[in-house]
């Protein structure tokens, strides 16, 4: 009688949110441009859009004073299910790349610096199938989700991924598809860029998880 082994597991793979997997540019800037109008304040919106990717309150602590920052965050906070959802489309591959993950055996998770409960709003009207979502987390701070959930792989846009994924022990795949294009991310010390962004990543994916990086 021959015995056969059990299937390996697939990857854990985790993903950003903005820029990553939702090109969420439009519903930021909807958002910010709803704040200004809301408190009076002048804020560069162009310049914002610029540089997603650090948590909400270091942004806004650029246009508005330390006393009232806390509000500010609450009416962001509040107005971004009304005008940051709808406007905000999947990145091209962002579907397909969760999708193989999970096709392989593998969990795909979101860890991203957004909101959480906006974040998720996000995963939901576009239909990604996360398998977890931890929000409030940037940069080397991203590790402590990625190493509780045993992730592999990070995928994300930005040099603070690159530092959040090599923070956790995992392999730090970049797309330029945020504030940073391919030579910074490497310079950044990214494992893997995929110049092709997102679209890239299901055929990398199975190329990773069928060679030694899946072992």
């Amino acid at each position: 009688m021959t015995l056969r082994s059990a299937p390996r597991p697939g990857p854990t793979v985790g993903f950003d949110l903005d820029l990553t997997l939702v090109d969420s540019r439009p519903g930021i800037r909807a958002a910010y441009t709803a704040l200004a109008a809301t408190t009076g304040t002048y804020i560069d919106v162009d310049l914002v859009i610029s540089r997603i990717g650090p948590p909400l309150l270091e942004e806004l602590g650029n246009w508005f004073p330390r006393e009232e920052l806390a509000k500010a965050h609450a009416i962001y906070l509040d107005a971004y299910p009304r005008h940051g959802i709808t406007p905000s489309p999947a990145m091209p591959g962002a579907l397909e790349s969760v999708a193989a993950v999970r096709a392989l055996g593998g969990r795909a998770v979101v860890v991203t610096a957004k909101n959480p409960r906006n974040a998720r709003l996000h995963l939901e009207h576009l239909g990604i199938a996360a398998d977890d979502l931890i929000g409030d987390l940037w940069a080397e701070r991203k590790a402590v989700a990625l190493r509780a959930h045993g992730a592999q792989v990070y995928v994300g846009d930005h040099v603070g991924d690159v530092r959040g994924a090599h923070e956790a022990g995992a392999l730090a795949v970049a797309v330029p598809t945020g504030p940073y294009d391919a030579a910074a991310l490497r310079a950044a010390g990214a494992d893997v860029v995929l110049e092709g962004g997102l679209a890239d990543f299901p055929a990398w994916l199975r190329d990773y998880a069928g060679g030694a990086g899946a072992a």
